[in-house]
């Protein structure tokens, strides 16, 4: 089997065409077509960085390394804020003000701003004395 014949070969199977669509295609036989395809479906893509495109090595019983550095994985993150999945946003109420506020991470937040909680605890100093 030449590479041309290779190549045709996996450029049918990518066209959806079955095992003896591409045997009678190419005029080799159908086992042949078989191995040579189910050795292709079998190999792993080699993992590369997601910012870079270096090769990064894979440590068994681990989650997969998608990223070469901490550089490359801040570097694409601040490209790509779109996904990010922020679940922690909280809708509370200020104390002092009384205005609803969002609070991203802190659920216990008291107040909506600096100013508001400077203000709240000099009332709560002035009704003490």
């Amino acid at each position: 089997m030449t590479y041309l014949q290779k190549r045709q070969m996996y450029k049918l199977r990518s066209e959806g065409l079955g095992y003896r669509k591409i045997a009678a295609a190419l005029g080799i036989p159908v086992s042949t077509v078989r191995q040579n395809i189910i050795r292709l479906e079998q190999k792993k893509p080699i993992p590369k960085c997601m910012t870079c495109g270096k090769v990064l090595v894979q440590k068994e019983h681990r989650k997969p390394k998608k990223f070469c550095s901490d550089k490359c994985r801040m570097m694409w993150w601040n490209s790509h804020p779109e996904l990010v999945i922020r679940k922690a946003y909280y809708t509370l109420t200020c104390q002092n003000c009384g205005k609803e506020f969002e609070s991203y991470g802190n659920k216990n937040r008291k107040f909506c701003s600096r100013e508001c909680y400077y203000e709240g605890r000099r009332k709560k100093n002035a009704a003490a004395e």
